[in-house]
């Protein structure tokens, strides 16, 4: 895979366990923001890196993309596979939320940040906890309203090509 795209199909267990990372992290950042310093906040723009690389690359230039893909996935049994371009714009709602949150931070405005991080909480707690990506779903209300162009809605409906392919190819899965 070229650094830059986005695997299609995703390892939804991957998926479940960068998001399960996520949501460590930002409730992290949001209990040490409050009670210990405000400089914690920074957390948020490392949350926003890593959304917006994987955004780019899916987990090629992600440091939780390639600890979930390379070594925790592999190690929960046979992966479940789901198409790519819902989780990809999952990961750039996650994007815009942590980026909001990073300027936030840098205007001194922790409670609008805390609100963008607690979003992002509960966004991740919901993947990696039951498996219900919030993303996922607006992506499929934008396909429904015909805003997802035709070409993405065929490469989501009918991934089980894609499937065969990936387990032919390389016996390797991203999320």
């Amino acid at each position: 895979m070229a650094v830059f795209g986005f695997p299609n199909p995703v390892n939804e267990k991957a998926a479940r366990v960068v998001a399960g990372f996520v949501l460590a992290i930002a409730t992290l950042t949001i209990l040490l923001g409050v009670t210990a310093s405000n400089r914690w906040f920074w957390l948020t723009a490392v949350l926003f890196a890593g959304f917006v690389a994987r955004v780019l690359s899916g987990p090629t230039l992600s440091p939780l993309g390639q600890l979930a893909t390379r070594v925790i996935a592999p190690r929960l049994g046979e992966p479940t596979l789901v198409a790519g371009p819902p989780k990809r714009f999952a990961q750039a709602v996650g994007a815009l939320f942590t980026g909001m949150g990073t300027v936030f931070v840098a205007l001194g405005w922790y409670g609008a940040a805390i609100v963008m991080l607690a979003a992002i909480v509960g966004a991740a707690g919901l993947e990696s906890i039951v498996g219900y990506c919030v993303g996922c779903k607006m992506f499929a209300i934008g396909m429904r309203a015909g805003w997802v162009p035709e070409q993405t809605s065929a490469a989501c409906a009918d991934i089980s090509q894609r499937i065969a392919d990936t387990r032919a190819s390389s016996g390797t899965l991203a999320g």
